[in-house]
């Protein structure tokens, strides 16, 4: 099994199921990251566990969202990261990487798990032929691909299957509600470990898919979302931020780029971090043996 620091990958992979459960320790919270100093800085802020922003990652690469970036491409910013943190990490592959077939799925997870990943998240999104969804089968049978792919890794891995119906309008506003449940149900019983929903930010909504999915809810949330805490009150198991606060970095850097070519002053890089807690993010180069 592979090591991630003292803690083999088996080791990490339990823990971070068992993040899912409910227990002392609360609603597991997971500001997402792009690259090794998003996730270092995320980790000296207090997460439990590193889970990766697919599209924060595209545009660290100089690629857009949606497939812009390959496997490879993503395999090694998951690599860079595992290799930098201690705590557990977690991939957004969208929807699994070449084509999308099961085999596409499958070869992605055991990539990701090389990569020291203990967790994904697979989307339903894009459909076949045009269609803006898959069938629920057509995913099942992906979600089937990638939990027998993790098996024959020996890695237990939690696997958060994202249904995209909130989040992409699929179907009338009446319909989503169901739609998302049967869903759930067929993902889960096809090997998902988690039912992640992004798209929903009304309390009332978020504790009809608690009751109705028999799985850890994992809610995206964000400003005018319900709080962490709220949110564990209603029974969800895992928050995430999504492009969040990558979003907000780009901002940073738009702001003060901008008041420095055109105002000439510096105030919007006041209060960045000390340059010497920033390299102490990382460790030490050792001179090589001649």
């Amino acid at each position: 099994m592979t090591p991630t620091g003292d803690v083999t990958q088996h080791e990490q992979a339990a823990a971070f199921r068992d993040m899912h459960r409910a227990h002392a320790r609360g609603i597991l919270v997971l500001p997402n990251a792009w690259d090794a100093m998003s996730a270092r800085l995320i980790e000296e802020a207090g997460a439990r566990a590193i889970a990766t922003t697919s599209s924060g990652v595209a545009w660290s690469l100089g690629c857009r969202d949606g497939h812009g970036a390959t496997r490879q491409d993503v395999v090694a910013a998951v690599r860079r990261i595992a290799d930098t943190v201690r705590v557990p990490v977690t991939a957004d592959v969208e929807s699994g990487y070449g084509k999308g077939t099961p085999s596409d799925v499958a070869e992605t997870v055991r990539a990701i798990i090389g990569a020291g990943a203990v967790g994904i998240n697979l989307e339903d999104t894009p459909g076949l032929n045009g269609q803006t969804i898959l069938a629920p089968a057509q995913q099942a049978e992906r979600l089937a691909a990638a939990r027998a792919a993790a098996v024959s890794e020996g890695v237990n891995l939690y696997i958060n299957a994202r249904i995209d119906v909130y989040l992409r309008h699929v179907g009338l506003e009446a319909e989503r509600f169901g739609d998302t449940a049967r869903r759930a149900k067929a993902y889960v019983d096809a090997g998902a470990s988690g039912v992640f929903v992004p798209g929903v930010t009304d309390a009332m909504t978020i504790g009809r898919l608690v009751d109705a999915i028999d799985a850890p809810l994992n809610i995206m949330a964000g400003p005018g979302a319900p709080s962490p805490v709220a949110l564990q009150k209603l029974g969800v198991s895992r928050v995430s931020l999504g492009p969040g606060i990558a979003l907000a970095v780009m901002m940073q850097i738009r702001l003060s780029a901008f008041e420095v070519l055109t105002a000439g002053t510096y105030d919007s890089m006041r209060g960045g971090v000390p340059f010497g807690e920033a390299n102490a993010l990382f460790p030490a180069i050792t001179a090589s043996a001649p």
